[in-house]
């Protein structure tokens, strides 16, 4: 391939990225969508823009005290545009909670306002379902809410001010949820002109990454500030409604986009080989018709569908030979390698766990709804105290590191804070060995192959003052296993017992959490920091690999959002999909064909994708009449 080929290719998008830098000139701002599909560079195309756009704008914007927003989806996406635009300050790179806290922080007096009409929305709505509805475990939630919101609403009159943390938890009396910070700012930005005014006196151009996956009330409300504010204001929308992948997103993106408003469109994918690419252009072709080219000096690539029957052979068995197929068919042994460089992606989060060994902790924590988003991004404090605090320093010390346990201990623990260490005074010699002994202490757990619980870690962790504890965790720290055992299963079971106190949501999951096995940290801990060689469907959007294994299976995914098994043609649609057909509705089936376009367009090199089916017949049938895969590339197990 010659290097004008390449060059060319990377020209092909010159024009839209040149759109761009035009609708983003304050002079005459314009507000655009710019549909970015899988691999084509759309980090790219922001941040080059954002560089040639800054030296005509430096000047005005640093005279009016402004800045430039960028709003991406997730710390790593912004790790990345900071670097890019080389960390320049008249650039705001944050995450969407991020951004919105940064708007409402300190408008404690409407933010009361807002939660006391929502509370008594969301009391009177539960009283009146109690009053219709059945009783059991159902009821027995209803009253807890009920006196939940209503506790939450007698505290609103003495909060002096509310604390929001994006990356964590925010469980406090006067703390926010994620869900409630999105709302607040979505309602002020619409109800308060003087918020709009501050927004766009603050941030004339305001560029949206991921803008299908943002959250639709807060979407909804930048489009009425567009609206309003067209003269002075741009609003650049990044993305692809195709690889849109959460249901709170704006389903609508990309469809009645405003006629005043610029629609720039890149047709490369600079990621995939040929054949992968064929593959999501055929899957994407009746939802849009839109179509990427490969680059001219792609290599051709390979995929492969294998079929097996659901529940009739041990899944990892399976999966393990079909690693070994793949790498006699593309000639790779990364792909027989355990070691190897593999990414493997499952439907769901618990079909992982269960795959790396780790579905005990993940199970007890993921019934709890306001547990799960910092269960699955790794934010929980409770959490966060065994994979970043205890385990590092246990590895560290059982590897003989004896700097790296008093990095850990300097940094996380009180024992060497500074006070501590101050206070001593001349003689620190003696706190050293306390701490020392805490460490031993901890180490000592795991002793003749033992198998402690997190309840056993944690009450080491308390006696020693190792580190401080979490305010989720501190009702257990000197709970007994036995006692803490029963509560969890009474409450399970809804035992009526007027001696036992009353369990949360959230203390309940905690509860079971911490009977599970200690052991299970250190494949969380990597699954979470994407060192793990599998994911999620949902966990891999803007991210690539050499090598993709894509599993699907509807029965061990235990959900209904993703029917893969209609998808692929192996069960007919339901009546309420037809229904929802003719009405123009989101079926599951629009949901899974997205999903699999996002999982099939991360792969780089090779692409392997097992099916567990109830019938493999049909569903080869389907891929071939689809022209999804030629007949050497399915293999029916």
């Amino acid at each position: 391939m010659t290097d004008s080929g390449a060059i060319d290719d990377d020209s092909v998008d010159a024009g839209a990225d040149a759109e761009i830098v035009e609708c983003l000139k304050l002079d005459a701002p314009r507000s655009f969508f710019l549909f970015a599909g899988a691999g084509s560079g759309k980090t790219r195309s922001l941040t080059e823009a954002l560089k040639k756009v800054l030296p005509e704008v430096r000047r005005h914007l640093r005279l009016h005290r402004q800045q430039i927003a960028v709003i991406t989806y997730t710390n790593a996406a912004c790790d990345e545009v900071r670097h890019r635009t080389e960390f320049d300050p008249l650039v705001k790179v944050s995450t969407i909670h991020s951004f919105v806290w940064s708007q409402i922080d300190g408008y404690t007096a409407d933010i009361k306002a807002w939660l006391e009409q929502e509370l008594n929305n969301n009391i009177a709505e539960l009283e009146e379902k109690e009053r219709k509805g059945r009783g059991g475990k159902a009821s027995l939630k209803r009253q807890r809410d009920i006196r939940a919101k209503s506790e939450r609403l007698a505290d609103l009159p003495s909060i002096k001010k509310f604390t929001y943390n994006p990356d964590g938890d925010n469980f406090g009396r006067d703390s926010l949820n994620h869900a409630e910070v999105i709302s607040i700012g979505a309602n002020f930005l619409t109800t308060k002109p003087l918020m709009q005014r501050i927004l766009v006196n603050a941030f004339p151009i305001i560029l949206v990454d991921e803008s299908q996956d943002t959250h639709r009330p807060f979407m909804e409300a930048l489009f009425d500030v567009q609206c309003k504010q067209k003269d002075k204001f741009s609003l650049g929308l990044i993305g692809d409604t195709m690889q849109r992948i959460y249901g709170h997103g704006l389903a609508s993106l990309g469809q009645n986009v405003p006629p005043d408003w610029s629609t720039p469109a890149k047709a490369m994918n600079h990621r995939s080989p040929k054949r992968v690419i064929e593959l999501i252009n055929r899957i994407r072709e009746p939802v849009d018709g839109r179509q990427q080219q490969a680059r001219s000096d792609a290599q051709e690539g390979t995929v492969r569908l294998f079929i097996a029957v659901s529940g009739e052979s041990s899944t990892e068995q399976t999966e393990q030979k079909l690693k070994a197929r793949m790498a006699e068919v593309t000639g790779d042994d990364e792909w027989s390698n355990p070691e190897g460089d593999l990414k493997v992606l499952a439907l769901e989060h618990h079909m992982t766990a269960r795959r790396l060994g780790f579905s005990e902790l993940f199970e007890s924590l993921a019934v709890a709804d306001r547990l799960r988003t910092g269960l699955l991004d790794g934010t929980l404090p409770g959490l966060r105290l065994f994979s970043e605090r205890v385990q590092p320093v246990i590895a560290s010390r059982q590897s003989g590191d004896e700097f790296a346990v008093a990095v850990i201990l300097r940094k996380w623990s009180d024992l060497l804070g500074k006070k501590t260490l101050f206070a001593a005074g001349d003689d620190q010699t003696r706190t050293l060995l306390e701490a020392s002994a805490a460490v031993d202490r901890l180490v000592e757990l795991f002793g003749n192959g033992a198998e402690p619980s997190f309840l056993d870690v944690l009450h080491v962790v308390a006696e020693t003052n190792l580190f401080p504890i979490p305010e989720a965790l501190q009702p257990f720290s000197d709970r007994s296993e036995a006692a803490l055992f029963y509560e969890v299963s009474a409450a399970l079971a809804d035992v009526e017992d007027d001696d036992r106190e009353e369990l949360s949501e959230t203390t309940r999951a905690w509860g079971a959490f911490l009977l599970t096995p200690y052991s299970q940290i250190a494949a969380y801990r990597d699954y979470v920091n994407g060192l793990a060689a599998y994911d999620t469907h949902q966990g891999v959007k803007g991210r690539e690999f050499d090598r993709v294994f894509v599993i699907v299976d509807d029965a061990e995914a235990r959900g209904f959002l993703f029917p893969y098994e209609k998808l692929f043609g192996a069960k007919d649609k339901s009546a309420t999909d037809l229904k929802n057909e003719q009405e123009n509705k989101e079926t599951g089936i629009d949901r899974a064909r997205r999903l699999l376009y996002v999982t099939c367009s991360r792969a780089m090199q090779s692409l392997a994708l097992i099916i567990y089916s109830e019938d493999p017949r049909k569903v080869r049938e389907y891929v071939l009449r689809e022209s999804w895969f030629e007949e050497h590339e399915v293999e029916l197990l």
